[in-house]
């Protein structure tokens, strides 16, 4: 167990909704036309070698014009706010296979995109096509809630390219903050999030044990979704107790005031950028449109591991997606033919 933080956490990381609305020339950052200049001219490059995604490295895919805002992305990324927009990516003048090439291209120079799944996806489709009636089908692909949770990555990417009919909005609240919180009103409760716990879905096949807070080289960072660590102490036929369960329910309570919370609405053209150890995010239900996968809400994935990223200890390991095994690179090449 590292280290219990019993000090309420300062600096900009610990907002609430209407500091970071007040801030909001902080983390919402239009694109110059210098910028989208730079996207185009590396799009072109990409093209005139007949290189696509994922098929190429940074350097295929020049951004030097980009370059000092990149740089101002990552550090508010890992010592700021813990998150940015940035608007006016053109997606509505591109195809679909120059959006990937984009979103994929801009994810190279700000870091490594990470496997998404067993697959070896390198970008996820957040679109809501899969059976809710089908236990086993992801939230995200559905228009339902998504309950507040981190993604096993340093940083998650998410590019708006279509948005729902009604509803959707994006959520983001402070890891600081809601510890805070939770330290001022709970602190009995406090031993138990620094615990390991089980929890599916970290990129392995069987569940792995990991704190839900964890403080380590003077940085607190979070790991959550109530979901997964239910899932992964059935799996591994451990029962929650009932002092777990009363911790888990303050988190959730906790995480759901709305003092926390700020919504936005991505529009198309939106690239949301989130650093999974200091915020936790999450999507209201939406209605979509009638022809989901032409029309539909669309959201493009990047799971990143950064050069800057903080350290984690032993109780916190590490998850940036899934590994590269043999087996998946191997079904890869094949599916490439």
């Amino acid at each position: 167990m590292s280290l219990i933080l019993t000090q309420p956490i300062t600096g900009p990381s610990a907002w609430k909704a209407a500091d970071a609305a007040q801030r909001q020339d902080e983390w919402l950052r239009p694109l110059s036309a210098e910028a989208i200049a730079a996207l185009d001219a590396a799009l072109a490059g990409l093209e005139a070698r007949g290189l696509r995604f994922p098929h190429f490295t940074k350097e295929d895919f020049p951004l030097d014009a980009l370059a000092p805002e990149l740089a101002r992305w990552s550090e508010d990324l890992e010592n700021g706010l813990g998150f940015v927009v940035a608007r006016g990516i053109p997606v509505e003048r591109y195809t679909e296979a120059q959006i990937d090439a984009i979103c994929y291209g801009i994810g190279l120079h700000l870091g490594r995109p990470v496997r998404q799944n067993p697959k070896g996806d390198l970008l996820g489709k957040v679109q809501a096509v899969g059976d809710i009636g089908d236990k086993n089908t992801r939230v995200y692909e559905t228009n339902l809630y998504l309950p507040y949770h981190t993604d096993p990555s340093d940083v998650v990417g998410l590019l708006c390219v279509r948005k729902a009919k009604e509803g959707g909005l994006s959520s983001l609240v402070s890891v600081a903050s809601i510890y805070n919180e939770i330290l001022a009103k709970y602190p009995e409760y406090l031993g138990l999030y620094y615990k390991r716990w089980y929890m599916a879905h970290l990129c392995q096949p069987t569940p792995a044990l990991t704190a839900l807070f964890s403080y380590h080289q003077g940085k607190l960072s979070c790991r959550y979704l109530r979901q997964y660590v239910e899932l992964g102490h059935e799996i591994m036929e451990l029962p929650l107790s009932q002092v777990e369960i009363r911790a888990l329910d303050i988190l959730d309570e906790v995480i759901a005031n709305p003092v926390h919370r700020i919504d936005m609405m991505l529009e198309p053209g939106d690239l949301q950028l989130a650093n999974n150890n200091v915020v936790l995010h999450s999507r209201t239900g939406f209605v979509d449109h009638d022809d989901v996968v032409k029309d539909g809400r669309k959201l493009l994935r990047l799971w990143l591991q950064m050069p800057n990223a903080r350290e984690h200890g032993d109780d916190f390991p590490g998850r940036n997606g899934f590994p590269e095994t043999p087996e998946m690179m191997a079904a890869l090449a094949a599916a490439e033919g």
